[in-house]
C-alpha cells in the first residue's frame, strides 16, 4: 500500500470524530485510518494479533499499539502501562487508554503524553503519525496546521479582492490589506489563548454585522479603534469587553482602510474562527500565507520556512550549546547562575532576512527556555529569587530583522509577540506567575527594505556587545539572478573587484563579515552548498578571512524538507 500523505490520513481520521456513542471498533478504525492492512485489522479484531494480558477489556499489537478500555481513572491506568512488562517486551509504540469520553494516550519512542476528549480525534491526528510511517519531528505537525489556517485565509483573501478590485491597484492598498491581515491572525491568536475571552472576536462579527456582509468593515473598523483605546469609557458600548492592546498594532490612519465584504466573506472570516489557532505559528503561517497571495506559488505550500530543526542546527552551535554548557557548570553558584542571566538579557539576536521571523522566535523560545531553568534552580538554591518570577529579562526589542517584504515585516513583528505570550504561558505554568502581553510595550526591531542596500548597523548597531546575526537569507545562481539582484552586487562591492559567478547569497556573507569584523558577533546562515564547492570557494572566501573571521562550524549537506 502507498504511503498516506497528511491530508489523506486526516480525511480517514475525521469520520471518527463527534459521534454520538464509542466501543471497541474505535480502536480498530483508527488503525484503519492510518493505512494498517484489513487483513491485520481483521486478525487483531478476531484475537489472532492480540498479544494483551486482558482481551476482555484490552487490545495490543506488538509494536504497534496497546489500547485498553476503562471505567477507572483513565491516566492513572496509563501511567501504570507504562511500565508494564508486556508494554516494553512487545516494543509497543503507543499505548492508549480510554473510557470512551476522554482519551490518554503516551509514546513510548518521544515520551510524549497527550489527553483530550475522544470525539475530537481529528483535532490530535497528527499525533499517531509513526503508525503511518511519519516521524514526529514537532514541525510536521505545525507545518500542517499552518497550511490549513494558510488555505482558509487565502480563501478570504480571494473574496475580498473580488469584493475590492481596485484595492491593490490604490498607493497604500498592498499596506493596508497586509496589516488588516496582521490585526485579523493577533485577533484570532487572542481569543484562543486567552488574550481575549474564548471566541470573543468571532462571537462579536457573528453577532454584531448583518449576514450579507454589508456593515462588517465598518463594524471591524470600529473594533480596531476599540482596541487602541486606553479607557473602557471611551469605547462603544457593544466593544467595552474588547481589552486595550496598545503596541500601535491597531493604530488607525486614513491609509488603514478594513475591505468592503460580501456575504461570502463574511463567512470566510467567521470560519476562519473556528480553525484551533493556538496550534498554529505566525512565523510559519505568514510564510505560507505569503505564498498563497504570491502569484504562481499558492501551490507550494510548506516549502516557504525554515524547519525548526534546521534552525537549532544555526543556533545550538553558534550561541545556545555553550549557554547550555555554562548553565550546567553554574548550577550550583548562586553568583554564576546570576551572571548567567544577566548574559543572556543582554543578547541580541539579528536576521537580516528574516521573513516572517522563524529564525527569530524560536531563536527567543529557546532563550526563554535556558531562562526559566536558571530561574528554577535559582529558587531551588535560595527562595528568596522568586522575586525574579515577576518578569522576563528577554526582550523582544533585542531581536532585530530586515526584510524587504511588508507583510513579513508585520507577521515577523506579530509573531514575536505571539512567542512572548507563548512563553508567558509556559512560565505561568511552570512557576505559578501570570505574565501579561497586554498593553503591549515593546515590541520586535523589525525593518523593511532590501537587506543588500541597507545599513545593517542602523538596523541593528553594533554596540560591541554578544550580537548574533542567524537567517536563511536568499539563494540564486548567476544565471538565474535578476537585473535587479545584479545591481544590488554593484551597489554592496562598489569599486572592489568580484566575480559574476558568485551566487546572490554571497551578499549576506560578505555584509556579514563587514559587520562582525572585529567585534564579539558571531555569524550562522543557512546556504545553498554551492557557496563551499567549486569556485565560490576561491571567489568569497578569500574576501572573509582577510578581514581575520574564521569558520567556526559547518555542516555536511543536508535537505530542507518540511512536512510532507
Amino acid at each position: 500500500m502507498a504511503r498516506l500523505n497528511l491530508k489523506v490520513i486526516e480525511e480517514r481520521v475525521s469520520p471518527l470524530a463527534g459521534r454520538e456513542s464509542y466501543d471497541r471498533e474505535f480502536i480498530f478504525n483508527l488503525l484503519l485510518a492510518y493505512g494498517k492492512p484489513q487483513s491485520s485489522i481483521t486478525r487483531l479484531r478476531n484475537g489472532d494479533l492480540n498479544v494483551a494480558a486482558d482481551p476482555v477489556s484490552e487490545t495490543a499489537q506488538k509494536k504497534v499499539v496497546y489500547f485498553k478500555e476503562t471505567d477507572g481513572d483513565a491516566l492513572e491506568i496509563l501511567e501504570s502501562l507504562k511500565k508494564s512488562p508486556d508494554v516494553v517486551r512487545f516494543s509497543t509504540r503507543f499505548v492508549i487508554v480510554t473510557d470512551y469520553f476522554e482519551l490518554v494516550a503516551y509514546d513510548t519512542k518521544t515520551d510524549e503524553t497527550i489527553g483530550f476528549p475522544i470525539r475530537e480525534i481529528d483535532q490530535h491526528f497528527t499525533f499517531f503519525l509513526p503508525w503511518a510511517g511519519m516521524e514526529k519531528a514537532q514541525y510536521v505537525a505545525e507545518a500542517h496546521a499552518d497550511v490549513k489556517a494558510a488555505e482558509r485565509m487565502g480563501k478570504l483573501f480571494d473574496e475580498l479582492l473580488n469584493a475590492n478590485p481596485d484595492l491593490l491597484e490604490q498607493p497604500h492598498g498592498r499596506h493596508a490589506l497586509n496589516l488588516f491581515f496582521t490585526r485579523l491572525l493577533f485577533c484570532y491568536f487572542a481569543e484562543d489563548t486567552g488574550i481575549f475571552s474564548e471566541n470573543q472576536f468571532t462571537n462579536a462579527v457573528g453577532s454584531h454585522t448583518l449576514d450579507d456582509g454589508s456593515d462588517t468593515a465598518e463594524f471591524l473598523t470600529d473594533l480596531f479603534r476599540a482596541l487602541d483605546t486606553a479607557q473602557t469609557a471611551d469605547k462603544p458600548s457593544h466593544l467595552a469587553a474588547f481589552p486595550y492592546v496598545n503596541g500601535r498594532l491597531f493604530t488607525m490612519s486614513p491609509d488603514h482602510v478594513v475591505p468592503r465584504f460580501t456575504k461570502k466573506a463574511r463567512h470566510e472570516l467567521i470560519n476562519a474562527g473556528k480553525l484551533i489557532w493556538r496550534e498554529i505559528n505566525p512565523d510559519i503561517f505568514g510564510s505560507m500565507f505569503q505564498a498563497i497571495v504570491t502569484p504562481g506559488t499558492r501551490s507550494d505550500l510548506g516549502q516557504h520556512y525554515t524547519s525548526v530543526p534546521n534552525i537549532l542546527k544555526t543556533i545550538e552551535p553558534l550561541f545556545l550549546d555553550a549557554l547550555k554548557e555554562q548553565f550546567n557548570a553554574a548550577r550550583d553558584s548562586v553568583k554564576k547562575l546570576e551572571a548567567l542571566l544577566e548574559r543572556i538579557s543582554a543578547i541580541k539576536v539579528f536576521d537580516p532576512a528574516c521573513g516572517s521571523g522563524n529564525f527569530l522566535v524560536i531563536a527567543y523560545k529557546e532563550l526563554r527556555k535556558l531562562e526559566h531553568a536558571i530561574l528554577e534552580r535559582l529558587a531551588e538554591l535560595d527562595d528568596k529569587h522568586r522575586v525574579l518570577f515577576a518578569e522576563s529579562k528577554i526582550n523582544i526589542e533585542h531581536f532585530y530583522g530586515i526584510e524587504i517584504d511588508d507583510f513579513a515585516v508585520e507577521v515577523a513583528i506579530l509573531s514575536l509577540w505571539i512567542a512572548k505570550h507563548q512563553m508567558n504561558a509556559e512560565f505561568k505554568d511552570k512557576f505559578g506567575v501570570s505574565i501579561p502581553l497586554i498593553p503591549l510595550k515593546e515590541a520586535g526591531q523589525i525593518m523593511q527594505g532590501n537587506a543588500t542596500r541597507v545599513d545593517w548597523n542602523a538596523a541593528c548597531p553594533n554596540d560591541g556587545g554578544e550580537i548574533y546575526l542567524i537567517g536563511n537569507p536568499p539563494y540564486a545562481g548567476s544565471k538565474t539572478q535578476s537585473k535587479k539582484q545584479k545591481e544590488d552586487f554593484k551597489y554592496v562591492f562598489g569599486n572592489r573587484p568580484h566575480s559574476k559567478n558568485l551566487d546572490y547569497i554571497a551578499l549576506w556573507f560578505i555584509k556579514g563579515s563587514d559587520y562582525i569584523e572585529g567585534t564579539r558577533s558571531r555569524l550562522a546562515f543557512v546556504a545553498t552548498n554551492s557557496v563551499a564547492q567549486g569556485e565560490h570557494v576561491s571567489l568569497m572566501f578569500p574576501m572573509i578571512f582577510e578581514k581575520g573571521i574564521e569558520i567556526g562550524f559547518a555542516y555536511t549537506s543536508f535537505k530542507e524538507s518540511v512536512a510532507e
